[in-house]
């Protein structure tokens, strides 16, 4: 069994904006999942919510696009690529994320080019969906 390689080794992200610690499956350039830990020590739950910590919704959908862009990247067809948010649809917020939850974050690629390709996701917190969304995006030279 091989090991799955860590976000940080395939992603540019880097603290505070790497939104996931650790990759669980992923067949490269068709689907991916990943672990992301809130301790509530994190930059924005200071302000969003003060006295009911929530984690913004628009990180969660980042959460799924990094997930993604770790599936892409894996997939020796897109070396030296860099996957670029094109474009967001459907997203829906179903409930809370407060600090101390462990996320899922699942995702699925579905067409695929040489310059763009389409997915979508979904956060889970103790087996509940907590967002979901399509995405698209390009790949940029780097």
């Amino acid at each position: 069994m091989s090991s799955l390689p860590s976000p940080i080794d395939l992603l540019p992200h880097r603290a505070p904006f790497l939104l996931v610690d650790e990759l669980v499956a992923m067949e490269p350039g068709v689907s991916a999942t990943g672990i992301w830990r809130l301790t509530g020590d994190e930059y924005f739950f200071a302000g969003h919510f003060p006295g009911r910590p929530t984690l913004p919704g628009v990180l969660m959908c980042e959460s799924i696009a990094q997930v993604g862009a770790c599936a892409v990247l894996a997939d020796e067809r897109f070396a030296g690529k860099l996957p670029l948010f094109g474009g967001l649809d459907g997203a829906r917020f179903r409930r809370q994320v407060v600090p101390g939850d462990e996320l899922t974050i699942e995702v699925e690629l579905g067409r695929m080019s040489a310059r763009a390709g389409k997915g979508s996701g979904s956060v889970t917190v103790d087996g509940k969906v907590a967002t979901s969304c399509d995405l698209m995006f390009v790949l940029a030279d780097i």
